[in-house]
């Protein structure tokens, strides 16, 4: 398994990805106008060029908030969810990030697992945050006990 940086030239994939694994996907489109920011990092698994999972995250000062994490049917339950998680954790540590937040969809199970086995906290409900109605728990993980961080943004 190959974790590198997205290129513009993933947007379609991993757009293809969202929709099989969100009822609510992102369109390539506000991948493409997310990638374009300078705030903006993401991350992909590729096994033997087949896209795996991908992740990607917002960090704005002390805050680098989660924004998709998704890993393919045949690759679930196998430490790439996790894999791309450390990876934001990684680059949100070295732009200076304190925290970590992220909404996840109440009724996701195994995305709350992942996220409380790897140091997130519930802290508040959102109701009815999501287009259908649901509700979304809002989850943080404090950066500051993680090894040493580069403070400042890379260029």
């Amino acid at each position: 398994m190959i974790y590198r940086k997205w290129t513009f030239q993933d947007i379609l994939r991993i757009s293809e990805l969202e929709k099989e694994c969100f009822s609510e996907p992102w369109s390539y489109r506000m991948f493409a106008d997310a990638f374009s920011s300078r705030l903006f990092y993401g991350v992909l698994a590729e096994d033997g060029g087949e896209l795996a999972g991908y992740a990607c995250e917002t960090v704005l000062f002390e805050n680098a908030e989660i924004d998709n994490i998704a890993v393919a049917k045949g690759y679930r339950r196998q430490g790439v969810g996790a894999a791309l998680l450390r990876e934001l954790e990684r680059e949100a540590r070295e732009l200076g990030a304190v925290k970590m937040l992220l909404e996840v969809r109440v009724s996701n199970s195994p995305a709350m697992q992942l996220y409380l086995k790897n140091g997130f906290g519930g802290l508040y409900a959102r109701p009815r945050y999501y287009p259908d109605g649901e509700d979304a728990l809002v989850m943080q993980k404090s950066l500051e006990d993680l090894p040493e961080k580069t403070a400042g943004r890379k260029e």
